[in-house]
């Protein structure tokens, strides 16, 4: 295995395992619903538990919808991202590490969600941050890894692919 790809699996690994390990801390050490004051009006650690997607989508729904839609369409989504990742890690691929580390943060969170959701039916969330009166819906690190890793993509395909391009088409001199 190519240098390139072992990094993005080991970053891969590496976001499941953190994912795993501080669900495992929250299930194991606060009780559920129970809320840990860090910053007052800002950040706090709780203990919830989402059976939905992201915002609470689908959380009423009967659970074989959920299942069906939710790890259905992880499955699919995951299928395509571990496509490109594999791609993108060929050690002749043209693609940025901005792009491979995008990829697999994605990646890596993707499957920590989906281990939660196959194994237990739902997501486990810890993280609750305020912006003033405005309260974010609870998240893990999973969740935060899939945000940044899409963020850098965008980022890549803005202005990276954007320099990139420039250079490719710029005069040459000699």
């Amino acid at each position: 295995m190519g240098a390139r790809r072992a990094l993005a699996f080991a970053i891969v690994a590496a976001v499941f395992l953190l994912d795993r390990g501080t669900k495992y801390w929250i299930e194991t050490k606060v009780s559920l619903y129970d809320t840990i004051e860090v910053i007052p009006s800002v950040f706090n650690i709780v203990h919830a538990r989402n059976r939905g997607a992201a915002f609470g989508i689908l959380n009423t729904s009967p659970e074989w919808v959920r299942l069906l839609v939710l790890v259905g369409l992880a499955l699919c989504i995951l299928a395509m991202i571990a496509s490109m990742l594999w791609q993108a890690t060929r050690r002749d691929a043209p693609s940025s590490l901005v792009n491979r580390l995008s990829l697999a943060l994605v990646f890596g969170g993707a499957i920590g969600n989906l281990y939660d959701r196959i194994l237990k039916g739902s997501v486990t969330d810890f993280l609750q941050v305020f912006l003033g009166s405005y309260e974010w819906p609870s998240f893990n690190v999973a969740d935060s890894a899939i945000t940044v890793g899409a963020t850098l993509m965008a980022i890549d395909l803005i202005f990276l692919s954007r320099k990139q391009e420039s250079q490719n088409n710029a005069p040459e001199t000699r």
